[in-house]
């Protein structure tokens, strides 16, 4: 019990919190390795993206952290995140594009539901992989300058997905100018190298990645299980971006 009151705690205090890890490509946030604001424009006004959350739904016990969890409580009263602000003109590009991924054959649900636009928190409106490392992939269909991108996995009760990583590519087999975006992968237990960004609770907010204009056609999600079990489920990819000069 104290450890689900714990849990719980953790999920008021980081329902702000957003984070990016670093990359060579992409550069850092803060000290802390997050950012509110993207730092690819040098020129033009920037307005907040047209970004629609669900409605919070937390439902449900939330499970013990498992040990090595590594969660950032926020400190004072929880505010909602700032708006993120791009240059003028940008939309999410990944509306209706199609979806691939590692596990063709999901458990729950359809692909196509991953950029279908639906990201509340009911039974048919995400994806189910199976357990272990699995990832999802949108095909903008062209290249884009991406300023964020923002993922849902299932955010009906509190839960902390592990191993999260966010790559971008030229090609769908995410061999020529792969870059990761974001990483919370500590120990590199996917395999795609060592991330930095702190891990997070799922909450209606998305996890938002300030992409800084990185250009790029294909965006991959990976995931490997959960705190409160080890499917990998995935609401909702929406890519804020420009058409690429």
């Amino acid at each position: 019990m104290k450890n689900a009151l714990i849990a719980m705690l953790m999920v008021a205090g980081l329902m702000a919190f957003t984070a990016c890890a670093k990359t060579e490509t992409t550069g850092s946030g803060d000290a802390d390795g997050n950012s509110a604001t993207t730092q690819a424009a040098s020129a033009g006004d920037l307005v907040a993206i047209p970004l629609e959350l669900p409605k919070p739904r937390f439902s449900g016990t939330p499970k013990n952290l498992p040990p090595g969890t590594r969660v950032k409580i926020a400190k004072g009263p929880v505010k909602p995140r700032e708006e993120f602000k791009a240059p003028e003109g940008v939309k999410n590009v990944a509306f209706k594009k199609p979806v691939i991924a590692s596990d063709m054959e999901p458990v729950i649900g359809t692909l196509d539901l991953i950029t279908d636009g639906s990201k509340e928190a009911v039974e048919d409106a995400y994806v189910e992989l199976g357990p272990g490392v699995q990832w999802v992939q949108v095909d903008l269909g062209a290249k884009y300058t991406i300023y964020a991108i923002v993922t849902w996995h299932e955010h009906k009760d509190p839960r902390v997905y592990k191993d999260v990583v966010i790559q971008v590519a030229d090609d769908k087999d995410f061999i020529t100018n792969v870059r990761t975006v974001f990483s919370n992968d500590h120990d590199n237990s996917a395999g795609l190298g060592l991330g930095e960004a702190w891990e997070f609770f799922e909450t209606n907010e998305g996890q938002l990645v300030d992409c800084k204009g990185v250009k790029a056609r294909y965006v991959r999600a990976y995931s490997n299980g959960n705190t409160a079990d080890d499917l990998n489920r995935y609401s909702e990819i929406e890519v804020y971006a420009l058409p690429a000069k």
